[in-house]
């Protein structure tokens, strides 16, 4: 369950923040009063053409675009955390984006609808004591298991409060689109086409802009798109990796001024851009390098180790230690 808040960060109320700042975090003295400082005084007006509104003092929300006003809203929220795993449920929250996930085996589905219906309605409650909206037309509900069991998935909608919900196949979460059975074959397909259609149109600039800005583009408009989130892609099928490549194979051509039918491999390495393959892997050794070192987040660092198997294997000379990633 992917939950939508409307209007999330301004809707935070200023003297809720503040007092659970106090009581459930045990910030007081200046400290406090720094945050207080820092949400009082702030008004707002509406500018159309070259009228402008009176100023109105703002009263309730988070300041956005700046670095505290997701921290404040993660710690207005924070109770949704236990709120979630009362229901024996588990939360997830990024921000304003906030995920419920169950496990059930097939024959207890119609249980597991029950207990997330009812999860969702003391969130709601929860939510509306606290000045929040939650914006069931866009929530988004999603059954995953393999392929060969996607014939036992429920198909009936799941209730959210007085709203009724589908299920969908597939749902984008942080910019990620997931798929049902567990692939990302949609997040490849809409990478292919989002970054063909950049490389196109930069095509049609080429000749008006110096070799320098194009490349700059690319790396910002393209590369930057195939490296997000690419360690979901790890031990992704080759025919998925060749799609992502051949976009790579594009935008060095285009770069480089190269033909369709010149050989890939010189132009990547005059670049310095390693292929889709390489790129995912040097990514997944950065995170775990960064799990060994204490430098990435400690919940992504024990979800790492939970599923890791170690397991002794003798060898000629000796034994060797060996870590298992469990599928």
């Amino acid at each position: 369950m992917l939950l939508d808040l409307s209007a999330a960060f301004d809707t935070v109320d200023h003297a809720n923040l503040l007092r659970r700042l106090k009581t459930s975090y045990g910030i007081g003295g200046s400290v406090l009063e720094w945050f207080t400082s820092y949400l009082s005084g702030r008004i707002q007006s509406v500018c159309c053409s070259t009228s402008t509104s009176d100023a109105s003092a703002v009263l309730c929300g988070v300041p956005q675009g700046s670095v505290l006003g997701p921290i404040l809203f993660l710690l207005y929220t924070a109770d949704l955390l236990w709120l979630v795993e009362h229901h024996n449920l588990r939360p997830h929250i990024y921000t304003d984006d906030t995920q419920i996930y169950g496990f059930c085996r097939p024959a207890a589905a119609t249980q597991l609808q029950e207990t997330v219906s009812a999860c969702i309605d003391d969130v709601a409650t929860w939510m509306q004591s606290n000045r929040l909206q939650l914006n069931t037309t866009k929530t988004e509900v999603i059954w995953c298991t393999s392929n060969r069991r996607q014939h036992q998935l429920p198909q009936v909608a799941l209730r959210v409060g007085t709203d009724h919900v589908t299920p969908t196949l597939s749902v984008r979460d942080l910019g990620i689109y997931v798929d049902c059975d567990v692939s990302v074959r949609t997040d490849v397909s809409r990478s292919v086409s989002s970054c063909f259609a950049v490389l196109c149109q930069l095509r049609s600039i080429r000749r008006s802009v110096s070799p320098a800005v194009v490349q700059s583009l690319v790396v910002s408009l393209v590369l930057s798109r195939l490296d997000h989130g690419n360690t979901t892609l790890t031990c992704l099928p080759g025919n998925q990796l060749d799609r992502l490549q051949s976009v790579m194979n594009a935008a060095a051509r285009l770069v480089c001024s190269a033909r369709k039918y010149d050989h890939i491999m010189p132009l990547l390495r005059d670049l310095h851009w390693l292929p889709v393959r390489e790129r995912i892997e040097f990514k997944l050794t950065v995170l775990v390098f960064r799990f060994l070192h204490g430098t990435a987040p400690p919940y992504l660092a024990n979800e790492l180790w939970s599923c890791v198997v170690w397991r002794t294997s003798t060898q000629e000379g000796g034994c060797a230690l060996r870590p298992r990633l469990l599928s």
